[in-house]
């Protein structure tokens, strides 16, 4: 049966069960209320941990490096980090070899955030990995080839 406009509901089925984009999304928006739910405790979302565990590394990255990991440009990046700056939990610095660019520092306070924050983090993953019954490893396979 065609609409008035001619395009059938079936192909509106049709693309609700077969569209990626649209399993993806609901399934990212699912992950991203349970993570911002688990770290509610340490007033982060999931978006700000990730950031945040992004920074732990042994000398502080540049910007660039950091968006392109988090899939940010580097405008939405500046925005994500304002707030985190404010706490104290990370530092925005010079390039120590080229003025015109930043290094994101992780500050003492982010890194014991992190280390109070990584068994929630943990153990929300263990939940996660058992409703995959243990395929999470192809899932994160499967979505790395979509990059």
């Amino acid at each position: 049966m065609e609409c008035e406009h001619g395009l059938s509901h079936q192909a509106t089925l049709r693309v609700k069960n077969a569209c990626l984009c649209l399993h993806v999304q609901r399934a990212a928006r699912a992950l991203s209320r349970r993570f911002d739910e688990a770290f509610r405790a340490f007033e982060l979302t999931n978006q700000q941990f990730s950031l945040l565990m992004s920074l732990n590394r042994p000398e502080p990255p540049p910007m660039g490096p950091v968006a392109e990991l988090l899939a940010m440009d580097r405008t939405t990046l500046t925005a994500a980090l304002k707030p985190l700056e404010r706490r104290g939990l990370v530092k925005v610095l010079p390039h120590p070899e080229d003025g015109r660019s930043r290094v994101l520092k992780l500050t003492a306070n982010g890194r014991k955030l992190l280390e109070r924050a990584m068994p929630v983090w943990e153990s929300t993953h263990a939940e996660l990995d058992e409703k995959l019954d243990g395929d999470a490893e192809s899932l994160r396979k499967a979505l790395n080839a979509l990059l």
